[in-house]
């Protein structure tokens, strides 16, 4: 006899709302964490390790679907959007529109809560180790319960919502259809603390209440960004995302021995903002350190018997390494999916498919697109950015592509303004060629497989793009 319709392992954004969603269609599910019912979600010892900002979008979408609501504290500060600024300061270009700055222990509480509400039964300091698999499908899950002792636990459909590390992932038989691993350098490494200040200073180059900034800057963050994100009553969510090879890269030419640790003291220096500042050590989440998926979504998400969600399939957008929303999307999607194989009896990948199709069309059609853009500015140094932001690109322009729309960039306009620089026209021949590869991979997801059958060939074309670009276009911070 199985033990419940539906498993959610992990209990953070992607698996409280997929166990709320399937709750709410009236389906036996069990929510595991490693963590108790008053921390759930929670990353590491640090806490939930996160930039914590989300599109008003995301949220409203997550509300009609669960018929809930957020409390003002869990959805904490609301901004206009999201600004990136370039590394002379200079320039501004928008990413997504107006959303919240949340808080974010409150608001995974809240989701959990909703979860339990909606019947789902919850078990913690139970940590997953693997699938169970009987004839090349999942049946479940094994792990390790409160007591340290080895417990299976059976289910129809098992949704992964492990997060980056999934072992669940990892464990899965060898497949075509999801990557078991993701690849060191499509990932950041992360870290963020949360400060009060004393928003002394007015100077929206350096922090802004309504906005959420980006510094793209590659000596201090090589391959990343760095972020000061406005929160409630006076504190910041202040971060640094670096790639490894990019740091790597900065550091022999500068002769340096930096970290990520040591990047993030020079870059809180380096901000007039903080000349006074303390930790805020609220819900033991002040300091964090964490890695992030750049990558697109994986190409599949769905093996017989199971769906992930969220950041166990690489789901954060690539070009902003925003999380969140793409983690209420999928556990949306993730826990209606699941409940209609069980309905339906059909646990298999073709029963399942369907999730991968919904997903694509909601949210992840254009993010191989983005992860081409991230690899273009990645291949850029300070001065080409400075100039790129100042040249190539409007604001209405920037606008298109940080929403997944590729404009029609008016080249021939923007040739006239080329300095006579190898550089210069060098990335603008990149730009030009980004854009392009963006709108050949957008038109490859808006025909995503309809079936199994004709996914090995779709997964080959995105990879081949992909590797074309990094070979194009290799990391060059300095």
């Amino acid at each position: 006899m199985v033990d419940y319709d539906v498993i959610v392992a992990g209990a953070g954004v992607s698996g409280a709302t997929a166990a709320a969603m399937a709750g709410k269609l009236g389906k036996k599910v069990l929510l595991l964490d490693r963590n108790t019912d008053l921390e759930p979600g929670k990353k590491t010892v640090w806490g939930w390790v996160c930039g914590d900002a989300v599109a008003r979008s995301h949220i409203t979408f997550t509300q009609k679907n669960l018929g809930n609501t957020f409390s003002n504290e869990a959805l904490g500060l609301k901004v206009d959007g999201v600004v990136a600024l370039s590394p002379d300061l200079g320039y501004k270009l928008p990413f997504d529109g107006e959303g919240y700055s949340l808080e974010r222990p409150v608001f995974g509480k809240e989701l959990f809560d909703e979860a339990i509400k909606n019947g789902a039964e919850f078990r913690g300091k139970f940590s997953v180790e693997g699938p169970i698999i009987e004839d090349n499908k999942v049946k479940g899950v094994f792990g390790k319960n409160e007591k340290g002792e080895a417990e299976k636990i059976t289910g129809k459909i098992t949704i992964d919502a492990l997060g980056i590390a999934s072992l669940l992932r990892r464990k899965l038989p060898e497949n075509q259809y999801i990557d078991k691993e993701i690849d060191y350098e499509d990932l950041e490494l992360t870290g963020r603390f949360i400060y009060k200040t004393d928003e002394s200073i007015d100077d929206p180059k350096y922090y802004d209440k309504k906005n959420a900034l980006i510094h793209l800057n590659q000596q201090m963050a090589p391959g990343g960004y760095g972020w000061v994100f406005p929160k409630t009553n006076g504190r910041v969510n202040v971060g640094l995302g670096v790639q490894h090879r990019s740091l790597e890269a900065r550091n022999k030419k500068f002769g340096a021995t930096d970290n990520l640790k040591s990047l993030i003291e020079k870059y809180v220096k380096w901000n007039p903002l903080f000349k006074n500042y303390q930790l805020d050590s609220s819900h033991k989440n002040g300091e964090g350190y964490w890695s992030v998926s750049v990558r697109r979504q994986m190409e599949g998400m769905a093996y017989p018997g199971y769906l992930g969600a969220g950041d166990s399939m690489a789901s954060a957008n690539p070009l902003s390494a925003g999380g969140i929303g793409p983690a209420l999307i999928g556990g949306i999607l993730a826990g209606k999916a699941a409940a209609t194989a069980v309905e339906t009896g059909d646990t298999s990948l073709e029963g399942l498919w369907n999730y991968n199709v919904e997903y694509v069309k909601q949210y992840g059609k254009s993010m191989a697109g983005m992860e081409i853009f991230r690899i273009f500015l990645q291949s850029m140094n300070n001065q080409e950015i400075d100039y790129g932001m100042k040249n190539f690109i409007t604001y209405e322009e920037a606008v298109e592509i940080t929403y997944g729309r590729i404009p029609e960039l008016s080249l021939a306009k923007k040739v006239s303004k080329l300095v006579k620089g190898v550089g210069a026209i060098r990335a603008f021949k990149d730009l030009a060629w980004t854009t392009n590869k963006m709108k050949e991979l957008n038109a490859i997801y808006a025909n995503y497989p309809k079936s199994p059958a004709e996914f090995p060939e779709f997964k080959r074309t995105v990879i081949a793009t992909v590797n074309e670009a990094k070979a194009r276009m290799p990391s060059g911070p300095v």
